[in-house]
């Protein structure tokens, strides 16, 4: 025998309330994390075409200000063009450096190491030689063990950098294309979406493309006042290698607030290994100068209230998309969400006080009245036609309404005028974008 349903009165309201909203929130998280499942397995297309379209944000305005006498397709490509030339000119200056400076810093840790043992056998841990040949004869046991998974690494080495060539050939591609037909692209996606929602969602994405292209740029701007405080106090203090430690610490500035003090520590460490426990001393100094420049004088002035966001919700996300997605994430989780929340803040904003200020205005999702079409409003013309009539007839007056042909008195007679063209498509309705 089945048991009787529960009745809504013994179910509390806020029972019911929760029970909605948790199931409401089990299924965004369903949606997330098949979505997160579907972006990691196509990270090797994805995360070119994201830093394409970062670079597209940022360049777009470059392109627009050639002249109009040069084909669009044509100032596109001297863009890209100009963007590989310079990353193959920081890789020459990189590995140029690092070929020369190499061999004198292999010495330089050889004599480091020999150091290091004598500390070890005569500083206070006194280990003797013995000790010293056990947990050298440890380590290659352990190494040797373990040779196969040092092979498959090599393997995965390998296969990354196939990939990462691939991935640059991608983003060069997709960078030509966002910057040539970027317009078209983004049409063709909006014709996608319903007709009602088009020109909303329009709005919303132009102001978080603006909101984009703001952030990149401010990025740009502090990652190179970053990368020259690191070098300029590297060069001062001889530190080997300043050339690799601008470019580590330029990139690694795109990820903001943390990026500086982690590319801060590849300074640091080789100024231990060159220049002493001192100088690595004061090359942390200059690395966290530079940080509280940025984090209290750069990122405040520079990215104003545009893309704002609070330091703490800044670090909240690339740990998330760190932890998630690795490297790629911590590079996209602060421009996306400045973007997400600039769209969220400007739809949020026209329904709050609509596009004037002066009412409520339209969302993402249209309203009934939005949709109806003509017939909605011919039904409002009707009712107030019928309160007008009543109006006269109750004052005596004639209703003269009665005598016009069409849907204003009578129906229309076959002799009866045609309605003016400019009125049918007046009451069209938008026209799509």
């Amino acid at each position: 025998m089945t048991s009787p349903p529960v009745a809504r009165e013994h179910l509390p309201y806020p029972v019911l309330l929760a029970a909605a909203w948790s199931a409401c929130l089990l299924l965004i998280a369903g949606g997330g994390w098949l979505l997160g499942q579907a972006v990691g397995r196509l990270s090797v297309i994805l995360a070119p075409l994201a830093i394409a379209v970062l670079l597209a944000a940022m360049l777009r305005p470059l392109v627009d200000r050639i002249p109009q006498r040069v084909p669009r397709a044509a100032a596109a490509l001297v863009v890209v063009v100009g963007v590989l030339g310079v990353v193959l000119a920081a890789l020459a200056a990189v590995t140029t450096q690092l070929a020369t400076g190499v061999p004198r810093m292999r010495e330089q840790i050889s004599s480091g190491t020999d150091a290091a043992l004598r500390w070890l056998e005569e500083g206070p841990l006194h280990l003797t030689a013995d000790r010293l040949q056990e947990a050298v004869a440890q380590a290659r046991t352990w190494i040797e063990s373990h040779s196969e998974a040092v092979a498959a690494g090599a393997v995965q080495f390998g296969h990354t950098a196939v990939d990462a060539v691939a991935g640059m050939l991608i983003c060069l591609v997709a960078l030509f294309f966002f910057l040539y037909h970027g317009e078209k692209l983004w049409a063709f996606f909006v014709r996608w979406l319903p007709r009602a929602s088009r020109a909303h969602v329009d709005s919303a994405f132009r102001h978080g493309w603006g909101s984009l292209g703001a952030y990149t740029r401010t990025q740009l701007t502090v990652a190179a006042i970053n990368a020259a405080g690191v070098g300029i106090g590297a060069a001062l203090l001889r530190v080997p290698f300043v050339i690799p430690i601008v470019v580590v610490v330029f990139l690694a500035s795109f990820v903001p607030i943390v990026g500086t003090l982690v590319a801060g520590l590849v300074p640091t460490v080789l100024a231990v290994v060159e220049r002493g426990p001192a100088i690595a001393v004061a090359m942390l100094a200059i690395v966290v100068v530079v940080h509280q420049l940025e984090s209290h004088v750069l990122q405040p002035i520079l990215m104003g209230h545009a893309v704002a966001l609070h330091p703490l919700a800044v670090i909240l996300v690339v740990t998330a998309g760190t932890y998630l997605f690795g490297i790629v994430g911590a590079l996209f989780a602060v421009p996306v969400t400045a973007m997400a929340n600039t769209i969220v803040r400007y739809l949020a904003a026209r329904g709050a006080g609509g596009a004037d200020g002066d009412g409520p205005g339209p969302g993402l999702v249209p309203e009934v009245d939005e949709v109806s079409g003509p017939d909605h409003e011919g039904r409002d013309e009707g009712r107030d036609r019928d309160d007008g009539g009543d109006d006269e007839h109750d004052d005596g007056g004639d209703d003269e309404g009665d005598d016009e042909p069409g849907p204003r008195g009578r129906p229309a007679a076959p002799g009866d005028p045609a309605e003016p063209a400019g009125h049918a498509r007046a009451d069209a309705g938008p026209a799509a974008r």
